[in-house]
């Protein structure tokens, strides 16, 4: 099956993106997804307090509106985390908006929050399986309170989500990165916080904050420090990128959220920054430009309890977790150490 799965992956890469990933979304609705084997048990670990079989997640996007997670979890990862989400369906922003650059093993896209609204993502968690499921939830981009939008789908997912993650960092809504700065923040957590608090205490999941890797000097410290006022488990470091490395592609110049290789080196950096403020204090997910295991374990020792990817399935499809939990298995064992949270923060 994983020749045919490969094949699989080809075929689909001489398409237009956002059509090859519909029919990726189509055909693991069909069962035509991978299967991973048994994880190896130096990859087990505990987010948050939530027990992963392995520490390599399936990061948002990719899975916007809950439709394949089940199939994610049979294809290997640890965990996966659903959606951006808003309050209500929103078709985002124009096409063409997702763009393959394959000479950079990279992605840029201006997606703008496309999904089909809140009630048809509950209605898919809430059938939910075992195995640990997060939800990504945004603001509708026309929307008047952008605070209330995250209450609402905080409300509306309580109980269903093995975790929230609080996304305030896509460059493809305006204005919505504002929402980083610190007064903002503290206003958006501080709600979030309250909401959180008054709801039954059997459905309590960690919440996450999702940033962005373009952060200015002390901003790391600023957001560190007001997410541990609003008792946040910890933070996803990082979303897309809107600096522009050297490329090879011609769509090197196009608007929106550049992901894959290279944001590795960024990501990782603005990591570190956020271990170092931190001090263990919060949990911290390592996300961007992680292809190989060498790139997972890079992050976990840059300060990452666990990893996501998504862009590297573009061109290696979902196959590539097997490849990448084996080699993250070996690096930790060739190093001395019994379990992937043994070596966090080891740099």
């Amino acid at each position: 099956m994983s020749g045919l799965h490969g094949l699989a992956t080809r075929a689909l890469r001489a398409l237009d993106p956002e059509e090859a990933h519909g029919l990726a979304i189509g055909g693991l609705k069909l069962g035509l997804g991978p299967v991973g084997g048994a994880d190896d048990p130096v990859l087990a670990s505990s987010l948050a307090g939530l027990a992963v079989p392995n520490v390599v997640g399936l990061a948002p996007g990719f899975d916007k509106d809950a439709e394949v997670f089940a199939p994610m979890l049979r294809a290997g990862f640890g965990f996966v985390e659903c959606g951006t989400v808003t309050p209500r369906p929103q078709a985002g922003n124009p096409r063409p908006r997702l763009f393959r650059l394959s000479e950079d093993r990279a992605v840029i896209n201006r997606m703008g929050f496309n999904n089909r609204g809140l009630e048809a993502f509950a209605g898919r968690l809430a059938k939910r399986g075992p195995g640990v499921v997060g939800a990504n939830i945004g603001a509708n981009k026309d929307s008047e309170d952008r605070i209330g939008d995250y209450v609402t789908g905080l409300t509306r997912l309580w109980g269903l989500a093995s975790y929230f993650t609080i996304n305030v960092s896509s460059p493809n809504t305006p204005g919505l990165r504002a929402l980083q700065t610190r007064g903002a923040l503290d206003d958006l957590l501080g709600r979030l916080a309250e909401t959180r608090d008054a709801l039954p205490p059997a459905g309590r999941a960690p919440m996450f904050l999702k940033v962005a890797p373009d952060l200015e000097a002390g901003e790391v410290e600023a957001i560190v420090e007001t997410c541990l006022a609003h008792d946040l488990a910890g933070i996803m470091v990082s979303n897309t990128t809107v600096s522009r490395p050297v490329l090879a592609s011609r769509f090197a110049s196009e608007a929106g959220g550049l992901s894959g290789a290279p944001l590795m080196t960024l990501s990782t950096r603005v990591l570190g920054e956020f271990a170092q403020a931190s001090a263990g204090r919060l949990a911290l997910v390592g996300v961007g430009g992680i292809a190989s295991g060498a790139d997972a374990y890079a992050k976990i020792r840059a300060g990452a309890g666990a990893v996501q990817l998504y862009s590297a399935l573009v061109f290696e499809g979902p196959g590539l977790v097997t490849r990448v939990k084996r080699e993250l298995a070996a690096r930790l064992r060739a190093d001395g150490f019994a379990s992937a949270s043994e070596a966090v923060g080891a740099n």
